[in-house]
């Protein structure tokens, strides 16, 4: 997995993080001490998190990560757009 950096970080009492991203790229396993918004605005992505995998795409409901816990974003399409919102 090619690891990515966001295309625009905005911080408006909340961090909001918008990945421009091609088949492959995203985000690998990690986690964090807060939790974060994830929605995916073009193309499609795979979101892995304990043993548990969901593709979303501009039609899905976003998708809220919880603190603590593995999780790990990937782009299943070229031209993928993805954004995570969170608060620390």
């Amino acid at each position: 997995m090619n690891i990515i950096a966001p295309v625009r970080a905005i911080d408006y009492g909340s961090n909001i993080q918008i990945y421009h991203a091609n088949k492959g790229d995203g985000l690998p396993k990690h986690e964090h001490t807060f939790d974060h918004l994830t929605m995916c605005f073009a193309g499609s992505c795979a979101i892995r998190k304990e043993g548990k995998e969901l593709v979303i795409n501009k039609d899905s409901t976003p998708l809220n990560l919880v603190a603590n816990e593995w999780h790990e974003i990937e782009a299943l399409e070229d031209n993928t757009i993805f954004v995570n919102i969170f608060k620390q």
